[in-house]
């Protein structure tokens, strides 16, 4: 979470999001994305397409390019706001992420898998490795989508029907 509502006063909060998405071109999707806890901000206006690959026009990034570019804004930002709180100065701050999935055709479809996830950090700064350690180890327990990604999760998924919704 970013600095912003003094999230330093709360000791536990309920972090959700919520995004509606709506198809509107061959494979492109206008998402609206609102935060509304602990506190609302949005929404945020984002698109999605695909590349002639998947029958798209490639007019906005493809979702894995904004899934990247999500962990890497995430640590970025929860390294720069722990640096203050740590008192760890930042003089320069570039972070690199990789990430790789396996892709298999299945029939008419595919499948996918995570391979890997590598997130370099380069933080120049004039204190003591081991305290800019510290940062980067505090930010990665503080980046929502890290711990997301290192646990094993359930998905939910539902479909609208004549009878409301039902689970798939």
């Amino acid at each position: 979470m970013s600095e912003g509502k003094d999230s330093t006063k709360m000791q536990r909060a309920l972090v959700q999001f919520d995004c509606h998405g709506t198809a509107s071109g061959k494979m492109r999707n206008d998402l609206s994305v609102h935060m509304r806890k602990p506190f609302a901000e949005g929404p945020f206006e984002i698109a999605t397409d695909e590349g002639p690959f998947h029958g798209g026009e490639g007019t906005a990034p493809p979702p894995l390019a904004l899934f990247v570019a999500g962990l890497t804004g995430c640590i970025m930002t929860q390294i720069r706001a722990f640096a203050k709180r740590m008192d760890v100065t930042l003089t320069n701050l570039t972070v690199d992420a990789r990430v790789q999935w396996d892709w298999e055709a299945k029939g008419r479809v595919y499948e996918t898998g995570p391979r890997s996830f590598e997130v370099d950090v380069a933080i120049e700064s004039d204190d003591p490795e081991n305290k800019v350690a510290a940062l980067i180890n505090a930010a990665r327990k503080g980046c929502f989508i890290e711990q997301t990604l290192g646990q094993q999760n359930t998905i939910r998924h539902r479909m609208k029907t004549p009878n409301g919704w039902k689970d798939i």
